[in-house]
């Protein structure tokens, strides 16, 4: 659950301020064209769907609609449905009663209630379980719900804003998603395009990450050269924003603030290919050379943790003030470490099988106990998963 923001109550107010105030950053066509349809769908209470890839914004969109709204000094409720694992989804949506199950020791509020009179951000709502859809289309439609283990209808006023990755309409013609669903939630659509389709905007956003990472941590930095921000805007950027914001903030430690040209910055700029890797899991293969292959990915993501533990030794020891001064030599610190120090970490590395059950543990808790998505994660096939489950004994 997200706080209540700060409401913006000029009803006249200009896109210019109203892209400052909510964060909004671009000068593109299609940026201002957003900017118009919060304007616009704001002061009512339809429902909005917004669609767009992951990182493009999509939840910075859903809050500047109820800031603007006549609920913004209600809450605003995040809830990413594809995070909530199958069995509890209804649970946490509606609540539940003491006694409805094992383990509901008391009452409980769901996410409904606790947007009473607010806004609620359903993410990912393309993730919905079919059986959950049933439930949330009645509540959509009749302003009211039971919780599990209840047996008396609850009123509740929410504005819903929903937002997914996918294509609905594709997911409703394979069955995925009720249609029904899809045009009660259709009501307003908002597509945020990826940041390839409005690469005019990266010098802006490279711009604001800049200013707000440095001030944020006092320190100095030289800037980009502007081949280097040709080389940004010619990048294709699956993770979009998130993942430009994040780039910028790497390059800026990394490169110890100094100016940073197009050679710099194509030394760590990912490669195409890297995002491209098919699933590992073709009919043709045994499940032996398929576990092979997720232990070669394991010792991949080692090599790289490595890399990122140099930055941690040389992080613990040096303030991030010394590391932008001229003339710090970094590789001659690593040698002043104290060995012992570096006994330690040596003592943390795992077995091939002790960092498999940690990567299948780690993928089962990020998607709450949902195998399918764990397998997706750790591309491998759901069979595999299960036998390793099993080998482990992990608790899922």
């Amino acid at each position: 659950m997200i706080p209540t923001q700060n409401k913006i109550t000029d009803t006249d107010v200009t896109l210019d301020t109203l892209r400052a105030e909510i964060g909004l950053v671009g000068n593109s066509p299609e940026i201002l064209q957003i900017l118009e349809t919060v304007q616009q769908v704001a002061a009512t209470d339809i429902t909005v769907l917004i669609n767009g890839e992951s990182g493009t914004g999509k939840e910075l969109i859903a809050n500047a609609v109820h800031r603007l709204s006549k609920r913004a000094d209600k809450p605003f409720v995040v809830v990413n449905a594809g995070a909530i694992p199958e069995g509890i989804i209804e649970s946490e949506l509606f609540g539940h009663e003491k006694g409805a199950f094992t383990g509901a020791v008391g009452s409980r509020k769901g996410y409904f209630e606790s947007a009473d009179g607010g806004t609620l951000f359903l993410d990912e709502v393309g993730e919905m379980p079919l059986a959950a859809q049933v439930k949330f289309l009645r509540i959509l439609e009749g302003k009211d719900f039971i919780r599990v283990g209840g047996s008396s209808a609850r009123a509740v006023d929410v504005r819903l804003i929903a937002a997914t990755n996918r294509d609905l309409r594709e997911s409703v013609e394979h069955g995925n998603f009720r249609q029904d669903l899809f045009y009660r939630l259709n009501a307003i659509r908002m597509r945020i395009p990826p940041l390839r389709e409005r690469a005019q905007d990266v010098p802006m956003l490279v711009k604001k990450f800049v200013t707000d990472f440095c001030a944020q941590n006092k320190i100095e930095f030289e800037g980009f050269s502007d081949s280097a921000l040709r080389a940004m805007q010619e990048y294709h950027w699956p993770g979009n924003v998130r993942e430009l914001k994040n780039f910028v903030e790497m390059l800026i430690v990394i490169e110890r603030g100094r100016r940073i040209d197009e050679a710099a910055l194509l030394r760590h700029l990912p490669r195409k290919n890297d995002f491209a890797r098919p699933l590992p899991v073709p009919t043709n293969r045994s499940s032996e050379e398929v576990e092979r292959e997720f232990i070669y990915r394991a010792l991949v993501d080692l090599k790289n943790e490595i890399a990122q533990l140099r930055e941690l030794i040389v992080g613990k020891y040096v303030s991030p003030m010394r590391r932008l001064k001229p003339g710090y030599d970094e590789n001659a610190f690593v040698h002043e470490v104290n060995s012992d120090e570096l006994n330690k970490i040596e003592n943390t590395f795992e077995s091939i099988e002790g960092m498999q059950k940690r990567l299948i543990h780690e993928a089962l808790e990020r998607t709450r106990g949902n195998r399918r998505k764990a397998a997706q994660m750790l591309k491998i096939s759901e069979r595999t998963l299960y036998r390793k489950i099993k080998e482990y004994d992990l608790p899922f």
